[in-house]
C-alpha cells in the first residue's frame, strides 16, 4: 500500500517542489491549497496554474481547497485522509503585507499552523509533522551583530559567526514585524506539541527559499521577482542598507530532499536553520550583477533610503546541525544554478 503525504500549501513554491519530490518515492499525495495568495498579492500572485500542471503530471495527486483556518474542515479532512507525514507550507508569507491584514496574517499563520496540529493529533501522535517557518523568527537581532561593510555586501565581523546564524540564537527581546510574531506563535507551538505530547516534528527557519516555480512578487519572493523586473526591464525598488544587504538562497529542491529526508528519520521537537548557507548568499548588488550576466540585460532600479522594517543587513544559515543529522543531505543546486532555472521558468511561462 502507498504511502500517503497531506502538504498544505501545496501550490506554492515548497509546497510544490515537496509533491514533485515525493512523487518520485511513489508516495499517495493529497494537497491542500484554496490559493489564498491571490487574495494576498493578486493576479500575480495567482497559483492557480501550478495546481492545473501538477494534477495533470502526477496520477496520485489531487488537491482540496481547504482554508486552514476553518478547523473542522481540516480535522476531517486529516481523518479521511489518514495520512503517513505532514508537510505544512501554507502562510501568509509577507512582513510587509502583514501589517495591514494583521488578523488575516495571525489567522492563517499562526491559528491555521494550530488547527492542523491539533487535526494531525487527533489523527495520530505518531506522524511526522513538518513547519515551514521562518528566519524572522529571529526578529532584526541580527543587525545587533557587529557588521563590516564591504564593497558589495555586509558581512558578519565575528569570526563565529562565519559560517552564519545556528539555531541557538535568541528570538526574543527584538523587532519581528507582525508576521514575524506570528510565525514565532506557530514556531513554538510546533516545537511544543513535538514536546508536549511527543510528536516527531520540526520548524524550518528558511532563509531565501526560491526556485523555479516560485510566483515572485515585490513584497515575497526576492530572487524570483528581481529576475522578472530585469527580464521586463522594469525598475525594481532597493529599500535601504545600500542594496548590500545579504540573503542565502536556497533551491526549493534541496528543500524538499531535506523534508524527505527528515520524513525518512523523524525527530522530536526539532528547529533547523534551512538556507543557502554562506555559499549560496548573496547581496541584492551582487544580484542585479549576476541576474544581468545571465540575461544580458542591464538591471534597472532606484534605491528607497528606508529599509522595510525589521528586516536583515545580513542573514546566511549555519547548516551545521542540518549536516550533523542528516549527513546524506547538502546543497546541491549553486547559486549559479538557482537563478539561471529561475530565469529560464519566467521565459517559458511567458512566451
Amino acid at each position: 500500500m502507498k504511502k500517503k503525504l497531506l502538504v498544505t500549501g501545496a501550490a506554492g513554491l515548497i509546497g510544490s517542489e515537496v509533491v514533485a519530490w515525493f512523487s518520485r518515492f511513489d508516495w499517495e499525495i493529497v494537497g491542500v491549497d484554496n490559493n489564498m495568495r491571490a487574495d494576498f498579492f493578486g493576479p500575480k500572485g495567482d497559483t492557480t496554474w501550478n495546481t492545473r500542471r501538477m494534477e495533470a503530471e502526477f496520477a496520485d495527486y489531487r488537491c482540496e481547497a481547504v482554508d486552514i483556518r476553518d478547523r473542522d474542515a481540516l480535522r476531517a479532512l486529516v481523518a479521511s485522509v489518514k495520512p503517513d507525514a505532514v508537510v505544512h507550507t501554507a502562510a501568509q508569507p509577507s512582513h510587509d503585507l502583514a501589517a495591514s491584514r494583521p488578523y488575516d496574517d495571525f489567522d492563517v499563520n499562526a491559528v491555521g499552523t494550530m488547527n492542523l496540529l491539533e487535526a494531525v493529533r487527533q489523527y495520530s501522535t505518531d506522524i511526522p509533522f513538518v513547519h515551514l517557518s521562518t528566519n524572522k523568527v529571529y526578529g532584526d537581532a541580527p543587525n545587533n551583530l557587529e557588521l563590516v561593510e564591504l564593497e558589495t555586501r555586509w558581512d558578519y565581523a565575528d569570526e563565529s559567526y562565519a559560517d552564519g546564524i545556528s539555531e541557538s540564537f535568541t528570538i526574543d527581546q527584538s523587532k519581528h514585524s507582525i508576521f514575524g510574531a506570528s510565525k514565532v506563535a506557530a514556531d513554538v507551538m510546533v516545537q511544543e506539541y513535538g514536546r508536549y505530547f511527543g510528536m516527531p516534528t520540526c520548524c524550518l527557519r528558511g532563509g531565501c527559499l526560491t526556485g523555479p516555480n516560485h510566483s515572485g512578487v515585490e513584497l515575497h519572493g526576492f530572487l524570483s521577482y528581481l529576475i522578472q523586473c530585469n527580464l521586463e526591464e522594469r525598475e525594481y525598488t532597493v529599500f535601504g542598507y545600500k542594496g548590500k544587504q545579504v540573503r542565502d538562497n536556497i533551491h526549493s529542491h534541496d528543500v524538499a530532499a531535506f523534508i524527505h529526508a527528515f520524513v525518512e528519520a523523524p525527530r522530536v521537537a526539532e528547529v533547523y536553520n534551512i538556507g543557502g548557507g554562506r555559499g549560496n548568499s548573496v547581496s541584492i548588488l551582487e544580484a542585479f550583477d549576476l541576474v544581468s550576466a545571465i540575461s544580458g540585460k542591464p538591471m534597472k532600479y532606484r534605491y528607497d533610503e528606508q529599509n522595510r522594517s525589521g528586516d536583515h543587513m545580513c542573514y546566511i544559515s549555519d547548516l551545521s546541525k542540518m549536516r550533523s543529522h542528516f549527513p546524506g543531505w547538502d546543497i546541491t543546486k549553486d547559486l549559479k544554478t538557482t537563478v539561471q532555472e529561475i530565469h529560464d521558468a519566467w521565459i517559458s511561462r511567458t512566451a
